[in-house]
């Protein structure tokens, strides 16, 4: 096993595909750039760069406190069972480990079709939590998964190899693992003897509830064959022959089911017309009406054991011992006999014993040499570098697909970049050039499948729903021609273009409207990557044009995004709320491509954005509570009324989980920015953590309980070094930003919101930096219908929790500030930051906590009277056609310098609403005597 680079030579490490800890991609026409480091170097157009994660450690608060929840999940959990798909897949023993389930078992959703995308996210997931931590358990799981791996591969290139298990009666048995899709397959001619008779009989151990596994099929296809099935459509043993497929077939079922986990001994005879089907010796069933005979199918083309010639029949997962042939038809005493183990003398037909312990053939103890052999259903892989938990088949399929169908293919390139990304942050955290080897061996095998491919075949693919998704997986291999220089692995990434989508993003065009949106945001991040690659202005502007076709326009006001995973037309959010709206992986592959963008353009609406579906979304996704089993991470977050998280969909094993996994585990990969000339450090986010800037000499630590406090302190150590501290001033941030430097105040007139306030200087040992930023209560409301607002107090979505399945209504201006703050109006909860009262005693709680109580995301605004700092007017508060109430109309206005001020303003409008006949004149007088009479907090 190659030794890996110690924690502190990551610093170079800082892809977008494992935040700071991955590959830092840079420009290579023919050879990788690397770094001092060793990694690679990050692109020249980057005006920005990340810091790695182990340079950036957090502090006390919410975000270490929901990580650690994730560290002692991903320590504890068993990776084994993540990697005993993939083993499975080749026949190899699991050694006892269970796969978890859901999307990634056999017997989850569309047959498990997705399996293996859960063990490159955890991979990821490990990766990180190593280079945060620096726990050699974490390195250690890696190099157990990527051995693993490694181990499968090759077995993959060589053809299945005989499985021995113990046999029934002393010897061996051969033994399919459940998902190997691998059997036996007999020789031609192996009936050439049977004309009017047959008996077949051998032991059978299930190991799963499958119905229509075959012991046997001897067919040419669907047409002509005989069949033994361990069970047949009703659960029991089933015996048929036909020349005229299903609906002609001659059968005999069993009685009862054969147990599962032991052996049984099935044996059928055909002769004179009549079929009998024995079980353990006794007979269970039979036909006497069976006028096929093996001569009437004729010579047949194959003959298998375990598979079936219905494609959508299962193999057969389980052991086979002692399978014999005869051709003749044996009495009842001799099958009896056959099971005391004291029949008669081998099949004259076949014999197969099963005693060999590997290879992958088995001798035929007949007499006639039918050496048969042990095969895969879809043979081997078209190259060397293939590696995945199932067969190379839905990769193929997927090709002449013209419409999705996940019970058939569901998203093969998807899970293919899930391994990809995991192996390269599994290099990049361990150094073990295994998993950069598998890396690059499953890029050849995808440049190998797509490259000869037409364009109008790749497009078609790209374009179907979810059987085409390929997640980010244009963004990994980019990362990967950074290190290898490889020009196919370029030419690749380009392989994935979805050109209708770029083409109408570059231009500017709004398409979305109808997508899928988690198959569609990651395409764009790989963009933005592409031109870091090639230059070709087009990617990067298809990927900044389509991030403000999504934000805000069809945002919801946790960050997340899409109603049931797709898109509706643009400014369209109240009438989407329902109990599946923003899927969590929207805003995690949000978030990277907000990150991305800003590394161009340090357009601080990237990072609002970035703040508030984050501190909102990405929090709120993770229950609070530990779970050895599942990483509790929500798939859809409800936005209709009273709807409560569901932490663990589909046994635990859905794509947001495993994007959670990674969420959880770089919290802290944003925070702090770098300028590419390391001229300037950005502060990004305002959160508890210490920044080793190892380039100066310097370590910033950052103390705050933010967003429970409303501010933050810098404090600045090592040695002297001149640089421009760039502080985010949130756009939310109407009621000032200040700043003072070791007690002195800045000037902060230019701390407009929504921009960023500069500090140069030469910082030395301990210098400090004081932040205040005051938080307001305010309201965001839907562009589709002003009523329905959602509650922010700073960055904070404070949600509404209740029970009603409609929506709770909530009144705001009683007491409102001059300044234009709604906060007076409730009232604080003792000892819970955050948590606030309305009069009418609904609480309000952060988005941020992960809890089961039901929640109202958006809050219908009823405000139906005139009233001013608690003095009601008596007066009923008017509304426009277009739902603006008078006092949307007043309080749009604040901040106001005084009390006058907010008169003049309330006699204003008041007399505009006289005018515009919605108002009397008396009770116009009535409010304006109302807001005079009155007193107000600033």
């Amino acid at each position: 096993m190659a030794s890996g680079p110690t924690r502190r030579s990551l610093i170079g490490a800082a892809s977008l595909g494992a935040a700071a800890l991955s590959l830092t991609p840079g420009r290579a026409a023919a050879a990788p750039r690397t770094a001092a480091s060793g990694q690679a170097a990050a692109p020249e157009a980057w005006t920005v760069r990340p810091f790695a994660l182990d340079q950036v450690a957090l502090g006390k608060g919410v975000f270490a406190d929901k990580r650690r929840l994730m560290l002692d999940f991903g320590r504890g959990y068993d990776e084994m069972r993540l990697v005993q798909v993939f083993r499975a897949n080749v026949g190899r023993p699991t050694e006892g480990a269970v796969a978890p389930g859901g999307w990634e078992g056999l017997d989850g959703e569309a047959n498990g079709n997705l399996r293996g995308h859960t063990t490159g996210h955890f991979l990821t997931m490990l990766a990180q939590a190593y280079a945060s931590t620096g726990e050699q358990v974490y390195a250690d799981k890696i190099r157990t998964m990527v051995g693993e791996l490694y181990e499968v591969r090759a077995a993959l290139r060589t053809g299945p190899t005989v499985l021995s298990v113990p046999g029934r009666s002393g010897g061996g048995a051969v033994s399919n693992i459940r998902g190997s899709y691998q059997y036996v397959d007999l020789p031609a001619g192996v009936l050439d003897g049977a004309t009017d008779a047959l008996t077949l009989a051998t032991w059978v151990r299930p190991e799963h509830t499958d119905d229509w596994a075959r012991v046997a099929d001897f067919g040419d296809d669907t047409t002509r064959y005989l069949y033994l099935a361990a069970r047949g459509g009703t659960g029991n043993p089933r015996f048929a022959l036909t020349t005229s497929g299903a609906g002609g077939e001659q059968g005999i079922d069993g009685t009862a089911p054969l147990p599962v986990g032991a052996w049984s001994h099935i044996a059928v005879t055909l002769g004179g017309g009549v079929g009998i089907l024995y079980v353990d010796g006794a007979e269970v069933a039979r036909n006497t009406e069976m006028t096929l005979t093996p001569a009437a199918l004729g010579t047949l083309k194959d003959h298998w054991l375990g598979r079936s010639h219905y494609a959508g029949d299962p193999v057969l997962a389980g052991a086979l011992d002692e399978f014999h042939l005869w051709s003749r038809a044996l009495s009842a005493d001799e099958v009896a006999a056959l099971h005391e183990g004291a029949g008669a003398a081998a099949g004259d037909l076949a014999a197969y014993g099963f005693d060999e312990a590997g290879g992958s053939t088995f001798a035929d103890t007949s007499g006639h040499g039918n050496t048969a052999s042990l095969r895969r259903t879809w043979g081997v892989p078209s190259h060397p570098g293939f590696l995945s938990a199932y067969p190379e088949t839905q990769f193929i399929a997927l090709e002449s697909m013209t419409s999705g169908d996940y019970t058939k293919v569901w998203a093969p390139y998807y899970t293919a970049h899930k391994i990809l990304r995991g192996l390269l942050d599994a290099h990049t955290a361990t150094g073990d050039a295994r998993s950069l080897d598998l890396a690059q061996g499953l890029c050849d095998w995808m440049y190998s499948r797509l490259s000869p491919l037409p364009a109008a075949t790749l497009q078609r693919m790209w374009g179907i729903f979810s059987s085409g998704e390929f997640g980010g997986i244009v963004e990994a291999i980019c990362d990967l021609y950074a290190l290898s220089g490889d020009p196919r692995h370029l030419a690749l990434a380009r392989l994935f273009d979805l050109d209708r989508l770029i083409d109408a993003c570059a231009a500017g065009e709004d398409t979305l409207g109808g997508l899928h949106a988690n198959q569609h945001i990651p395409i764009l991040t790989g963009l933005v990557r592409l031109y870091d690659e090639t230059g070709e202005r087009r990617y990067l502007d298809a990927a900044r044009n389509f991030w403000d076709m999504v934000v805000p326009p069809r945002m919801y006001a946790i960050g997340g995004t899409s109603d049931r995973e797709f898109w509706g037309e643009s400014g369209v959010i109240a009438a989407t709320l329902s109990d599946v709206n923003a899927e969590t992986c929207c805003a995690y592959n949000m978030l990277k491509l907000s990150r991305m963008l800003f590394f161009h353009d340090q357009d601080p609406k990237y990072l609002d954005y970035y703040e508030r579906a984050l501190y909102n979304q990405v929090l709120g996704s993770k229950q609070d509570r530990a779970d050895a089993e599942k990483p509790l991470v929500t798939y859809f977050i409800g936005l209709q009324p009273g709807h409560v998280r569901d932490y663990t969909p589909k046994a635990g094993t859905t794509c947001c989980e495993g994007t959670g996994m990674e969420s959880a585990t770089k919290y802290q990969d944003t925070v702090y920015l770098r300028a590419a000339d390391d001229s300037a450090l950005y502060v990004n986010l305002y959160s508890a953590s210490t920044l080793t800037w190892r380039e100066r000499g310097v370590t910033l630590t950052q103390t705050t309980d933010f967003p429970r406090e409303q501010g933050s302190t810098l404090t600045v150590r090592g040695r002297a070094a001149t640089f421009t501290l760039k502080l985010r001033v949130p756009a939310w941030a109407e009621d000032g930003f200040k700043v003072t430097v070791n007690g002195r105040m800045l000037d902060g007139s230019s701390a407009r919101p929504g921009t960023w306030l500069s500090v140069r200087r030469t910082w030395q040992d301990g210098d400090t930096v004081r932040i205040s930023i005051p938080f307001r209560l305010r309201v965001e409301k839907t562009p589709d219908d002003a009523r329905t607002q959602a509650l922010f107090y700073g960055p904070v979505n404070l949600v509404a929790r209740d029970a009603r399945a409609t929506a709770v209504e909530i009144g705001l201006y009683r007491n409102a500030a001059l300044s234009g703050d709604l906060l007076p109006t409730l009232t604080a909860v003792h000892g819970a930051p955050l948590h606030y009262t309305t009069p009418d005693g609904i609480e309000l709680a952060p988005f941020l906590e992960g809890t089961e109580d039901p929640t109202h995301v958006y809050v219908r605004r009823a405000e139906p009277r005139i009233v001013f700092g608690g003095i009601g007017s008596g007066v009923a508060n008017p509304v426009r056609d277009d739902g603006t109430s008078l006092l949307d109309e007043v309080w749009d206005a604040a901040p106001f310098r005084n009390k006058p001020a907010l008169v003049a303003h309330v006699r204003a409008t008041v007399e505009a609403w006289v005018a515009d006949g919605l108002l009397t004149s008396a009770d116009g007088a009535q409010a304006v005597a109302t807001a005079k009479r009155a007193s107000y907090q600033a």
